[in-house]
């Protein structure tokens, strides 16, 4: 395939990518949007493979297959549940796959610097190993820098999203964990890693990068480790803009212009997105990062009251009495599997002639969007999801609100007491509806481990048990 060739398939993989960036801000046209970056992706892989000076078919194709079928099956295994943590691992995979090229590229120089010095000829080279060969010492110097930032950024990029993988899954516990020292720690980690580039790029040898991403890892792993549960969707986020950057330094590294473009897209909307939710949260985004919430500022107030507890016949009583009711989905419903349920509920409520309406957090569930993509699959309507901006104003004059396993995101907590760990972030105020139902398991604290006074106001009952069976119930009382 001629180099032509491959640079027409680049600029057209590279305006698919943006189209399926931009398609994927609307609901209605998103899955439009996953299909132009399918063929965005299976474009930019055969373009890559056939390209001029690749061979080695012999190697890839089976490469290709067994990522390709893994994929697939993982994809088709794993639950909506999951999907936030399959996003991690994810993650980490692009941060593995920088420190390897980083440390690849630094082996090949060292091959072609030592056949230079030997005399050698150096007709024999292909690919990568001839593009090395004809730079010089400040191309080389350039290259060195990529590497350095490669393996940084993908040391971090792959440990963090090991422990972001291990959170989200129940695997480690959510609370915040730090070693002695804390953030002077990762500061002291971060000096050594300068430490070891400077030696790097003055002649030390590949060692130095060995050991770099030995201690970036370190500071990834403590890094995530550190931050509490009620920030996980925004380290999501945050890792997702890392390993575009990781994938951007692999391009230029590797002289992929299209790994460039589009690692800069992936970087450039993972960092606006994470902005975006942590002015949702009402947090900076260097605080969240360097420790966000999950700890304690201070003797949280003491909440007064009992929870009360409502069998289905009560909840199904006041529903058939309301004339307008909102619904709040969180990670609850995504574990219980309950939006199928929550569907035919609001089907069922609509046909009365009743007003029913979703409220939709910034950060609800684990991973960005992650309630309205369980609420498009159970084809609740578009036009009565709403963002927090949207309806917070409304509950006031709503007869019922419905809460599905959520917690930090309905806690007034943020609002009442300035030493609760969420003091200050903006949440659905649920608690001025007339009457609020709270559909929960148990009695615990949830994700985050920070108690919600709102399950002991007195317009709020506990509809205690899973989502899924508990709302079945109520359907079998709702004509």
């Amino acid at each position: 395939m001629s180099i032509g060739i491959v640079s027409a398939a680049y600029i057209a993989a590279t305006v698919l990518f943006i189209l399926s960036l931009g398609g994927l801000s609307n609901q209605e046209s998103a899955k439009r949007a996953v299909w132009y970056g399918i063929v965005g992706m299976g474009l930019a892989v055969v373009g890559t493979v056939f390209g001029p000076g690749i061979g080695n078919y012999w190697l890839l194709a089976p490469a290709i297959a067994i990522g390709g079928y893994a994929g697939y099956q993982v994809a088709r295994r794993v639950e909506m549940t999951e999907m936030p943590q399959l996003v991690a691992a994810l993650h980490s995979f692009v941060g593995l796959a920088a420190v390897f090229i980083g440390l690849n590229a630094q082996l090949e120089l060292n091959s072609v610097t030592a056949m230079k010095d030997a005399g050698q000829s150096l007709d024999t080279l292909t690919g990568f190993a001839r593009k090395l060969a004809a730079k010089d010492a400040v191309e080389i110097a350039i290259l060195q820098v990529e590497v350095f930032l490669g393996i940084f950024i993908g040391a971090i990029t792959f440990t963090g999203s090991v422990v972001a993988f291990g959170k989200l899954a129940g695997k480690i516990d959510g609370k915040p964990k730090k070693l002695p020292g804390g953030h002077i720690l990762n500061l002291a980690a971060l000096i050594l890693c300068i430490v070891l580039g400077y030696l790097y790029f003055t002649g030390a040898g590949i060692w130095t990068m060995v050991v770099m991403a030995l201690i970036a890892g370190f500071i990834g792993w403590h890094l995530i480790m550190g931050i509490g549960g009620a920030d996980m969707p925004v380290v999501v986020s945050m890792l997702n803009s890392y390993s575009g950057w990781a994938a951007a330094a692999i391009g230029f590294t590797l002289g992929n212009d299209l790994l460039i473009v589009t690692g800069a897209l992936v970087g450039s909307s993972g960092a606006i997105l994470s902005y975006i939710m942590c002015r949702a949260m009402n947090r900076h985004f260097v605080s969240v990062i360097l420790g966000g919430f999950g700890g304690t500022q201070g003797p949280a107030a003491e909440i007064e009251g009992e929870m009360i507890p409502i069998d289905a016949e009560g909840v199904a009583s006041a529903l058939n009495d309301a004339d307008s009711v909102i619904i709040v989905p969180g990670y609850g419903m995504a574990v219980a599997q309950a939006q199928n349920a929550v569907s035919e509920l609001t089907k069922r409520l609509r046909g009365q002639g009743k007003e029913v309406r979703f409220a939709i957090h910034p950060v609800a569930g684990r991973l960005p969007g992650h309630m309205n993509v369980l609420l498009a699959e159970a084809r609740v309507p578009y036009d009565i999801v709403l963002e927090m901006d949207e309806i917070n104003d409304d509950f006031p004059q709503t007869d019922v609100a419905i809460v599905i396993g959520s917690n930090d995101i309905v806690n007034p907590a943020a609002q009442d007491d300035p030493n609760s760990p969420i003091a200050g972030m903006p949440v659905l105020e649920v608690w001025k509806a007339k009457q609020v139902f709270v559909s929960k398991r148990g009695q615990g604290t949830g994700y985050s481990g920070i108690e919600n006074p709102l399950f002991f106001k007195e317009n709020t009952r506990m509809f205690y048990g899973d989502a899924k069976d508990s709302l079945n119930k109520l359907l079998g009382l709702i004509d």
